[in-house]
């Protein structure tokens, strides 16, 4: 087999994310099927380099994986002429440091959102990355789930007709960590270490919206912090400086109107993690991360309001499901798939640091309308 071997440093690798999506479900599984074609016929092999803080833990993992290369120094890592990726999964406040290293190592650079701390900082890596010449992306994984793609297949068709709204509610339950264990790092509750679920969670809104209906124009959000304490991994209990629910109204251009709720103080009443309602004049849908079920205007029924008397319809069974007409893989591996390509082949790659800015953007400028109370317009970035 005529390989092409890509180094890619994976720093952040013992966390959740960079472990089980970026590594083993992405990188690791494309080693699995053989490579990935390029577009000469040869297959590009990634060659991982694991990067972290913990010895013991980056050893555990390639141990586990049959992996030999691992270390704690970034720099060494970088200065490698065998490495030509840089992937960064860590907590939002190291990723700036270590992008900016990675550029001026004249490394592409692929990263986990949000891209930086700040809308300015998220800027200037761009433009330092335009300016070395080296290739950048930011992981927009929502893209590339089975429920969103035929929402986007949809509106490529034109189901919708005029789209009129779309209604997203995303969340669950975190434990607070006293009674059972919390299923988030207790980092998302301090502000003070890059925490909070508007900073997390707007850049995909972000994206989202603007890549399947029309670019983002304003933006008015209430952001709280429900749950004033929580108890840490180590049983202490700490303040939960950081919010833990957003509640944001945003316009998109064409005058279509989004409202998105995401909260880790929420109890699951769906049928999906995250759901998105979209209504248009010729039909409607809801997705959720696999499944997308959809009404058009031929088949509405006409309810009538009656509070004194039970409802007789059974409105979801109302509504017909999406067929998948195609094989879904896993979004991560599937965006990893176009970076590689990106850097191998040129081919095209539109979710870059650019994207990412706007994401982090979004967030900054939800955080102001929150605290300020007003709906914010949202200026075009000078990149």
């Amino acid at each position: 087999m005529n390989r092409v071997p890509i180094g890619i440093v994976l720093n952040g690798v013992t966390g959740r994310m960079g472990y089980r999506q970026h590594l083993v479900r992405s990188l690791l599984a494309i080693r699995d099927e053989g490579g990935l074609p390029a577009g000469d016929g040869r297959r590009i092999w990634p060659e991982p380099i694991l990067v972290g803080r913990s010895p013991a833990k980056l050893q555990e993992i390639a141990e586990r994986h049959g992996l030999t290369d691992w270390t704690t120094d970034l720099d060494e890592a970088l200065a490698r002429d065998d490495v030509q990726i840089y992937f960064d999964a860590q907590v939002t406040q190291q990723r700036e440091k270590a992008i900016r290293a990675a550029i001026e190592a004249g490394k592409h650079i692929y990263t986990e959102k949000p891209l930086a701390d700040d809308t300015a900082a998220a800027v200037d890596l761009y433009r330092a990355a335009v300016a070395a010449g080296v290739k950048h992306g930011v992981v927009q994984d929502k893209l590339f789930l089975p429920g969103l793609r035929k929402l986007a297949r949809l509106v490529e068709g034109g189901f919708f007709g005029r789209i009129l709204s779309v209604r997203g509610e995303f969340g669950y339950w975190v434990f607070e960590g006293d009674w059972q264990s919390a299923q988030r790092p207790s980092w998302n509750y301090r502000s003070q270490d890059g925490g909070g679920i508007a900073v997390d969670m707007f850049p995909h809104w972000q994206y989202v919206l603007e890549r399947i209906f029309a670019p983002v124009r304003s933006v008015q959000a209430t952001i709280v912090t429900h749950i004033p304490s929580r108890v840490d991994e180590s049983g202490a209990v700490y303040e939960a400086t950081a919010d833990d629910a957003a509640y944001g109204t945003f316009e998109l251009e064409g005058g279509i109107v989004a409202q998105v709720n995401s909260s880790w103080a929420v109890r699951v009443y769906r049928d999906e993690l995250v759901e998105f309602q979209v209504d248009g004049t010729h039909g409607s849908a809801v997705a959720g991360l696999r499944e997308c079920h959809v009404q058009h205007r031929a088949t509405t029924p006409k309810p009538v309001w009656n509070p004194d008397l039970p409802a007789t319809e059974q409105f979801r069974a109302q509504w017909q499901r999406v067929p998948d007409n195609e094989e879904f893989d896993n979004g991560f591996k599937v965006q990893w798939e176009h970076f590689l390509r990106h850097v191998v082949d040129d081919a095209a790659f539109p979710w870059d640091f650019a994207a990412g800015a706007r994401g982090v953007q979004l967030a900054e400028l939800g955080l102001e309308s929150a605290r300020t109370g007003r709906r914010i317009d949202i200026p075009s970035l000078d990149l």
